[in-house]
């Protein structure tokens, strides 16, 4: 099938599909690779891949470097949600800004730093129907692993002053992508990630979001209804006590619908009218399971919530190393089968 990104967007916006579209917000190297038939080296090559693949979209961030000291590396590479292999640990007791001084003393990137150049090389290189969806993330995640987890869960009580002053440094470096993503001509649509949930509850109270979570997400979306595009937001874990902020802020379409967390019917029925729901086929499952599995998890997703649109087939999260090949490709031919 060619590339629709017209199609992909009208899904975005709950009209009803001619097909239904496939989404992953990130998918491993080592996969993309074996899908291609040869290394992702440069940007064309996974320009290829995501035409080859299926997807009416290619996932850019602007090459940026938050971390220039490396402080806090491991011995181990880590597999990002976007695609990455990096070097990367989160710490549970004391990050690395304690104090003012730590904050003050910190290389933070700047604005005039981030590079934006695979923006505007990709559009010589795009399918014809192909678009681009600009990405990035983790304001609040960012504050709370800087700190450590257990550092920023005390500070909320005894420094606040300090969780502002670093969710604010942060917040103003991520939303100035958001503001390049809304005024280029490029990017057909915005995905924001920012994990607030675990499986069984929100990782702190709402209160604590409205302070430092949900003002950034409301102004993510308002770029993106300013630019009249849809705006996508990942975060895993359970919603249902965060729901209505969520598309209070403006948000178009929810991210991945974690199968341990919340069943996607239910969902659909509470708020399928508001949202497009994405992903929902569990990673576990496409690591373990069978190809016959995957497609019946695939056809089940849609004819429950996807039949009159609002509903991207992927997984539950993202597409590490270690989920089964052929379970990928099962997960994408069954979307791509499915026929009204």
């Amino acid at each position: 099938m060619r590339p629709d990104i017209e199609h992909f967007v009208k899904t975005l916006r709950l009209q009803k599909p001619e097909y239904i579209p496939i989404a992953e917000l990130g998918v491993h190297p080592k996969i993309k690779e074996k899908l291609l038939g040869r290394p992702i080296i440069v940007l064309k090559d996974d320009v290829d891949f995501w035409h080859k693949a299926g997807y009416d979209y290619i996932k850019l961030q602007p090459k940026v470097d938050f971390n220039p000291a490396k402080i806090g590396q491991s011995d181990k590479a880590v597999f990002q949600e976007d695609g990455r292999m990096d070097f990367k640990w989160a710490s549970e007791g004391e990050g690395i800004i304690k104090s003012f001084d730590d904050f003050e003393k910190y290389t933070f990137p700047k604005v005039s730093d981030f590079d934006y150049s695979n923006f505007e090389k990709v559009k010589k290189m795009l399918p014809e129907g192909m678009g681009v969806i600009g990405q990035y993330g983790d304001i609040f995640t960012m504050t709370w692993e800087m700190m450590g987890f257990e550092g920023f869960s005390f500070a909320l009580f005894e420094n606040p002053e300090l969780v502002k002053a670093l969710n604010e440094k942060l917040g103003n470096l991520v939303i100035s992508m958001f503001e390049y993503f809304a005024q280029s001509d490029v990017v057909d649509a915005i995905w924001f990630s920012d994990d607030i949930a675990y499986t069984n509850g929100l990782m702190m109270s709402p209160e604590v979001f409205d302070e430092y979570f949900f003002p950034w997400l409301k102004k993510i979306g308002e770029l993106a209804k300013k630019s009249n595009k849809p705006l996508i937001y990942h975060t895993d874990g359970i919603l249902y006590d965060v729901f209505d902020r969520i598309i209070d802020c403006g948000v178009n379409a929810i991210h991945p619908i974690e199968p341990k967390s919340m069943e996607i019917a239910e969902v659909k029925k509470k708020y399928g009218d508001k949202l497009c729901l994405i992903g929902h086929v569990d990673v576990d499952l496409l690591s373990r399971g069978t190809i016959e599995e995957i497609k019946a998890k695939v056809r089940e997703n849609i004819e429950s919530v996807g039949m009159n649109g609002g509903y991207c087939a992927g997984s539950g999260n993202s597409i590490p190393e270690y989920v089964k090949f052929e379970n990928y490709l099962a997960l994408i031919e069954a979307a791509k089968e499915y026929k009204f």
